[in-house]
């Protein structure tokens, strides 16, 4: 019979407890260097204490993820953290309800589809680059300017092009919801969510945004326009079936929130490698220059910017967005010669997958030829899953390359980057994000 997992070293009385709370990504890194590919983490004092299962390898990732996905269901603390503040759309939603969003919801992210909203998408990189030019010291933080393009992109293309409100709302409102989701998941105790001022205000802000614009949608009649909300609004199936007003808000939380802070990440640390890493960023500039000639970059251009693609995956290896992704298993079963018992969470997670030396040479080396595609295809479909895979795949995929390509050819066609700052401290809440600056010294071309 298998055995349990090993545990990494950590206190007697409360486990990887403090160690996660400290330091999590490093954590889980030492926890499979350790142990392995299966490390069964324990965090807590006794009769109150978190099991978690970690499953590294690419092959246990495709086992949670795809092979097994019937038996690894969002049944954790995280998902009912998240359904609790975000409502439960695509992103948290199961069996039928899943496959009744997932059939409504899919055709309007298609490729054809997404590539209708390259306009915006480049309207509002011009917009900061023009704010770029305009000032006297043209140094960035590219955490923050990144935040605050993918906010404006998402908030448009669901809402329209008069954003501000929703923006500053968000902006405001969703690193309160965000953290507080985070400290609730690893707490053994959970308090009453009113307790927390602070995330109880931001809640009803952002869900009275939503609930809002969609009863002005609804009394001015029929939905019109082709944002996304207006598209939501009318999606139907074969049936006529319909998503709810509630439905349509819960899927306009999740695309607001997973569709900036997501894309911010994979935008900021791709920058902040070129400007630490000079050679990349030549290579990708002469590419920019001679695919699109001086000319703002379409949607068309995204399969022919090869190389700056490359650097695009290469950041989201080093940086992925979503650096873990948690199931809870409802049969017992067996991964890597490991027992895992019937009502586990268990979590893959792209932060160490990525970093795992069976797939990747000197991993924590910048490398965007890696990502070559003859070199892709040699290796496992699982060794780099940023966006998730299997049957609960992100839909927004294209958008999000689509948008950081774009945004990245733009800023290497007016300026030149040069980082300041070195070493970045990175948290891992429902997405990874830097604490600290992610500063870019700008000079114009």
């Amino acid at each position: 019979m298998a055995t349990l997992a090993p545990s990494p070293t950590g206190s007697r009385l409360f486990g990887s407890m403090f160690d996660l709370r400290r330091d999590s990504l490093g954590v889980l890194l030492r926890g499979m260097r350790e142990c392995g590919d299966v490390v069964r983490f324990v965090a807590g004092p006794p009769g109150l204490r978190l099991t978690l299962h970690g499953v590294f390898s690419a092959e246990g990732a495709q086992r949670v993820l795809a092979t097994d996905a019937a038996n690894f269901r969002k049944d954790s603390k995280t998902y009912v953290e998240v359904r609790a503040a975000f409502g439960d759309g695509l992103f948290t939603s199961q069996d039928d309800a899943y496959r009744r969003q997932r059939g409504l919801i899919q055709p309007l992210f298609t490729r054809r589809r997404v590539d209708q909203y390259a306009d915006a998408m480049r309207e509002e990189v011009s917009a900061v680059l023009r704010r770029w030019r305009g000032l006297d010291d043209r140094v960035v933080d590219l955490r923050e300017e990144s935040t605050r393009l993918t906010l404006r992109v998402v908030a448009r293309i669901l809402f329209g092009v008069d954003v501000e409100e929703a923006v500053g709302t968000m902006r405001d409102s969703f690193p309160v919801i965000s953290g507080s989701v985070a400290r609730r998941t690893v707490s053994p105790v959970g308090l009453p969510r009113s307790w927390d001022r602070g995330y109880a205000t931001a809640h009803r802000r952002v869900h009275g945004l939503c609930d809002r614009i969609i009863a002005e949608r609804s009394a001015a009649g029929r939905p019109q326009g082709d944002d996304l909300l207006g598209l939501l609004a009318r999606a139907q199936d074969e049936t006529g079936d319909r998503l709810a007003a509630s439905e349509v808000r819960d899927q306009v939380l999740i695309f607001l929130l997973a569709g900036h802070e997501t894309t911010a990440t994979a935008l900021t640390f791709a920058l902040h490698l070129m400007a630490h890493h000079r050679d990349a960023q030549a290579r990708a500039r002469e590419e920019v220059d001679r695919v699109l000639g001086g000319r703002p970059p379409g949607a068309a251009d995204l399969d022919r910017l090869g190389y700056t693609t490359q650097v695009l995956k290469e950041a989201m290896r080093l940086y992925p967005p979503v650096p873990s992704v948690v199931r809870r298993s409802v049969a017992e079963t067996e991964i890597g010669g490991y027992r895992i018992p019937a009502g586990s969470d268990v979590f893959v997670s792209p932060w160490v997958t990525h970093r795992h030396p069976a797939y990747w040479a000197d991993p924590e080396r910048f490398d965007p030829e890696r990502f070559r595609p003859e070199l892709e295809a040699e290796r496992p479909r699982y060794a780099w899953f940023p966006f998730g895979r299997g049957p609960r795949a992100c839909v927004g995929e294209h958008f999000a390359m689509l948008e950081a390509v774009q945004a990245l050819a733009m800023v290497l066609q007016e300026f030149e980057l040069e980082g300041v700052d070195t070493d970045v401290s990175l948290d891992q809440g429902m997405t990874l994000h830097a604490t600290t600056p992610v500063r870019c010294r700008l000079s114009p071309r």
